[in-house]
This record gives structure tokens, C-alpha cells and sequence, in this order.
């Protein structure tokens, strides 16, 4: 199967929740009930697809759809933008499942791109990226970002640390699993000569004629 041309569909992504965001300040009652409320969500089944959509500000808006963009686009350029959707959706559904446990309400895409970052981490460990103002290997930087939030776990703020882990676990399996179809290939060095397998092949269709 050829490779999946590069579509944008991160960059659209982020076109779409940044207007969604614009809506809930026109329509606020509407982002009500699409929020993940912990007390409704059997009642708002649809609410662990959709409170992914939304944000609580401005900031908050804007730190998540700049690392979507990043590194959301890194990852569809690998393995194709329906892979990355269904990294980004399911470990943001995952990231809400575990969320309603800890917190009474969640908004936020958060989740779904920790799980991006997971992936990342396992198929392209070695992948320079800044983190906290230090460039390093993402794999450095998925240990430090879960560092963080594993102390934010025991200092509860605004943020949804449990939320962030289970995204970044989702995506580190997730990456086990693309790891092998989308690993960098190395080429073979030219002028290394031909291998024992070449070798055994030539010797029996050319040597062993009489």
C-alpha cells in the first residue's frame, strides 16, 4: 500500500476546535452540553468524544492547539492522517474515561495530545524537541513531561493530571503497536558487498551449470 499523502488534517483540526472555541463564547448554554460532567456522562455518553473540542480560555486554547499543530502534524507525516486521528480521538476518549474518576468536569484536548506526544515517543525516540526550554530526545521529554504531571497529581490545581497520564499511556502502547510498521529503515551501506544469502544465490544459478 503506498503512503498516505500529507493532508492537513492536523492544521484542520486546529482550524476546527479554535472555531468551536469562538462558538462557546457566542453560545455558552450550547458548550453546556458537551461538556465531560462526571455526574452526567451515562446520561452524555457522546460528552467523551466531544468535551475534546472544547476549551476554558484563551491560554488554554492556544498552548494545546500549538502542540497539535507541532506535533500533531509531525505525527500524521508518519503514519498517515487517518492513523492520527484515530490515536488523537481514542486516547482522548481514553484520557476522559479515566478523568471522570478524579474530576467533576473536564474540557480540553489535552489527553488526546499526550497521546499523540506517546506515540511520538516510541516511534521516533530520538527526535529532538524543546522542552522547558532545553532541547533533547522526545523520549527525554515524554519522562519529564510525565515527571511533572505525576507531581501535579499530588497538587491538585486546574490542571487534569490523571487525565494527561492516561493520554500519554494510551499513546505509548499505541506506539508499541505502530512501532515496527513505521520504524526508520536503514539503508544497506553500498560497497559492503554481497551477502552469504547473495552469495549461496549466485553460486547455484551460475557455478553449478555445466
Amino acid at each position: 500500500m503506498p503512503p498516505e499523502k500529507f493532508r492537513w488534517v492536523a492544521f484542520i483540526l486546529v482550524g476546527a476546535i479554535s472555531l468551536i472555541y469562538l462558538l462557546q463564547g457566542l453560545f455558552p448554554a450550547l458548550a453546556d452540553n458537551f461538556v465531560l460532567d462526571s455526574s452526567k456522562v451515562l446520561q452524555r455518553p457522546w460528552s467523551l468524544f466531544t468535551y475534546m473540542l472544547l476549551h476554558g480560555s484563551i491560554s488554554h486554547l492556544f498552548f494545546n492547539m500549538f502542540a497539535l499543530a507541532l506535533f500533531g502534524s509531525v505525527l500524521e507525516s508518519i503514519v498517515g492522517w487517518r492513523n492520527f486521528l484515530i490515536v488523537f480521538f481514542s486516547a482522548g476518549f481514553f484520557s476522559g474515561i479515566v478523568s471522570v474518576f478524579f474530576y467533576s468536569s473536564v474540557v480540553g484536548a489535552s489527553g488526546a495530545i499526550f497521546g499523540v506526544l506517546g506515540v511520538l515517543g516510541m516511534i521516533r525516540p530520538k527526535m529532538a524537541v524543546w522542552a522547558m526550554g532545553v532541547s533533547m530526545p522526545m523520549v527525554a521529554a515524554i519522562v519529564l513531561w510525565t515527571a511533572i504531571d505525576l507531581v501535579g497529581t499530588f497538587y491538585p490545581d486546574q490542571t487534569a493530571h490523571f487525565g494527561h497520564l492516561s493520554g500519554i499511556a494510551f499513546g505509548l502502547i499505541a506506539g508499541l503497536v505502530l512501532r515496527k510498521k513505521y520504524k526508520i529503515v536503514k539503508k544497506k551501506d553500498e560497497g559492503k558487498g554481497l551477502t552469504k544469502e547473495e552469495l549461496d544465490e549466485w553460486e547455484e544459478k551460475y557455478m553449478n551449470k555445466r
